[in-house]
């Protein structure tokens, strides 16, 4: 017992040496590089105090139970991996967890005989492994660094662990976003750390197989490319996976395609998915029949677009496409504007296949969803979708317009019809959608006057302006949308409710944004399509786990905001946490980092040195001025020259 005592002692003494004096630390030395980076997040990014030892934290059935929800179905899919893996090391005493992707331990198998022991060390299920809670640990560090590790006694952060050893691989998801942690770990463990070298292995060899197996599942009816360095291997152990739409796009691929295809110079940057198959192979989609099953592994070589390496490749149909001869060039399943609005949410995409046999239908659409869900961006996207795109989308938020000016907005009028319409005759919106689509949002908030003249033009399909005698006709989809329980309002009487059957031909129920699985690829997508004059930004891993772990209340619009402010503040491409909005900070429940004082020294130089010229710092860090402006302001940066309550110039 006074052992171990001594031995917390010591490791919490070396812990603070390191926080106060940096990785380069004398006492730092004996851990690599990732473990005293860990050290530095733990004390000043995720503010953990060293000499705190901290229990375990065993997350209650019902909260074990949403994680749980979340990744159902990864979840039957990985089960078989986890107890091929136990089977290998539970006779060294390992456990095998598997967490998503905020390190909650949502899978476990274990000797249940020590159940007790492995319980208040934190291994078992419902654990929370995260590092800005639990320190550096295995799963915690595989998330902030996206690689697989070993974390080996002395090295975790927090001194009630450094018994434990924790081998760590990530799991990533078709589209490059980490979707699980798969962790084998024991109570106790001999020095030196190499001794988990062929834990280390049998990890990430166990989570390739996890990923591949979800990859297979996820696009069992698309086109799949296995790709190999040796032909010898490329039907038993393919290391490369790559899924194609009936377009020839890259719509998937698992992590070392990734990692393979992203230093291909041709693409420079820009996003795989969607790629077309030539920017990545040197290959036509009509071509794939020659790497069919059939010909010898040896006699299907192809080069990676550019000439840098040769592969051998099978590939396999779909399965109704087989014996098509060019199934490839055959017609997208999905529209392209609907099938942008998701990442791969399982529900969101039941929705979107829906919407897409409804198109062209001249039923009427109604959408439901939260407050920012992204119901205009449906609309639009089933507009683009449809026989009418290049004809007007004409939105109307009926809880915008002043009750007394929306029957006026819609229906239009004549001139002098009623006091203050005017000597000039004004187009109403509904005249405005003809040939179009008439987006009516927050439908729940239209008075219950003008719901009778609505219902009638959508059952006569005519209009008549205010004033007027005679009925104009107009062709029109109408599509509308509320956040508003619109059966609930019926029984009230504030909703007609033969409108409501009228609206509702087709519903749609979208989603929030907390619920849906694809969130790490909406944050990107949103990143991606900021300001094309701005260089482009990427998230520091900490930061992408503050987004992964917000409720998002406000949905697809906070999530904009969010990173449309994140990146304005960033510096040099790279939005770390202290960029993003203090209230999504307040929100996760971690306390908020300060600002980074070498930045905000080394602005306060470039500055100095400027003499305070702010358009001469802004075009030299290539950022525009009030960006410059604002990230002053955050860090507490006054101009000398400034008067007192003075804001910078636009």
């Amino acid at each position: 017992m006074a052992a171990t005592a001594s031995a917390q002692r010591a490791h919490i003494d070396t812990v603070m040496q390191v926080a106060g004096h940096g990785i380069g630390a004398p006492q730092a030395q004996a851990h690599d590089e990732i473990i005293r980076a860990s050290w530095q997040r733990c004390v000043h990014q995720h503010r953990l105090d060293p000499t705190r030892m901290q229990e375990a934290v065993i997350l209650p059935g019902a909260r074990l139970r949403e994680h749980q929800d979340q990744m159902e179905a990864f979840l039957h899919i990985a089960r078989h991996g986890l107890e091929s893996l136990y089977q290998q090391v539970a006779g060294l005493g390992y456990v095998v967890l598997l967490t998503d992707a905020r390190g909650i331990t949502v899978d476990f198998l274990g000797d249940l005989v020590v159940e007790p022991s492995l319980r208040k060390a934190g291994l078992y299920l419902g654990a929370d492994w995260s590092e800005h809670h639990a320190g550096t640990c295995g799963v915690g560090t595989c998330i902030s660094t996206g690689q697989a590790l070993t974390v080996h006694l002395a090295d975790h952060f927090d001194a009630t662990h450094i018994p434990l050893t924790c081998t760590s691989a990530p799991v990533f998801n078709p589209s490059g976003e980490l979707s699980a942690v798969l962790d084998i770990s024991a109570l106790s463990a001999p020095d030196p750390k190499v001794s988990q070298h062929l834990a280390l292995q049998l990890v990430k060899q166990a989570a390739q197989q996890v990923e591949n197996a979800q990859f297979l599942h996820r696009f069992r009816h698309d086109w799949v490319l296995r790709l190999a360095q040796a032909p010898q291997f490329l039907d038993v152990n393919p290391d490369y996976l790559l899924a194609l739409d009936a377009g020839g796009r890259l719509i998937g691929h698992n992590r070392r395609a990734q990692l393979l295809l992203q230093g291909l110079p041709a693409l420079a940057g820009r996003p795989l998915l969607g790629q077309p198959l030539s920017a990545l192979l040197d290959l036509a989609p009509g071509d794939l029949g020659r790497f069919m099953a059939g010909r010898p592994a040896e006699q299907r070589a192809v080069m990676l677009t550019g000439g840098r390496q040769l592969l051998f490749m099978a590939a396999m149909p779909p399965p109704a496409a087989a014996r098509v001869p060019h199934p490839v060039a055959a017609a997208p399943r999905l529209p392209a504007p609907l099938a942008a609005l998701s990442g791969g949410d399982a529900r969101l995409d039941r929705q979107i296949e829906r919407a897409a046999r409804l198109a062209n239908s001249p039923v009427s659409l109604l959408i439901t969803g939260e407050t920012g869900s992204g119901k205009e961006y449906f609309a639009k996207a089933l507009h683009a979708a449809s026989e009418r795109r290049g004809s007007p989308f004409v939105a109307v938020n009926c809880a915008a317009i002043p009750e007394g000016l929306i029957e006026s907005e819609l229906f239009g009028h004549l001139p002098g019809s009623f006091t203050g319409a005017g000597s000039r005759a004004k187009r109403g919106l509904i005249q405005s959608a003809d040939g179009g689509t008439l987006f009516l949002d927050e439908i729940g908030d239209m008075p219950l006057g003008l719901q009778a003249r609505l219902l009638r033009v959508l059952a006569e399909r005519e209009v008549t302006p205010i004033g007027a005698a005679r009925p104009v006709p107009v062709n029109i989809r109408v599509i509308a949308a509320t956040h508003a329980p619109l059966e609930q309002r019926v029984r009230e009487g504030r909703f007609r409710d033969d409108l409501y059957y009228r609206l509702n031909g087709a519903h749609f129920a979208l989603p929030p944004l907390r619920e849906r699985s694809d969130l790490g690829t909406m944050v990107d997508r949103v990143l991606a399509a900021g300001d094309s004059q701005q260089p482009p930004v990427r998230l520091a891993p900490e930061a992408r786990a503050l987004l992964l772990g917000h409720r998002w209340p406000g949905n697809l619009r906070e999530l904009r905001n969010a990173l449309d402010y994140a990146r304005s503040v960033c510096s040099h491409g790279l939005v770390e946490p202290t960029d993003l909005p203090d209230a999504l900070q307040a929100a996760t429940g971690l306390p908020a980092p300060p600002p980074v004082p070498a930045q905000a020294e080394a602005l306060l130089q470039l500055l100095r040195d400027a003499q305070w010229n702010v358009t001469a710092v802004a075009r030299q860090l290539g950022c525009a001025r009030m960006t410059l402006y604002r990230r002053m302001a955050r860090w507490g940066i006054r101009s000398p020259n400034a008067q007192d309550g003075a804001a910078p110039p636009h």
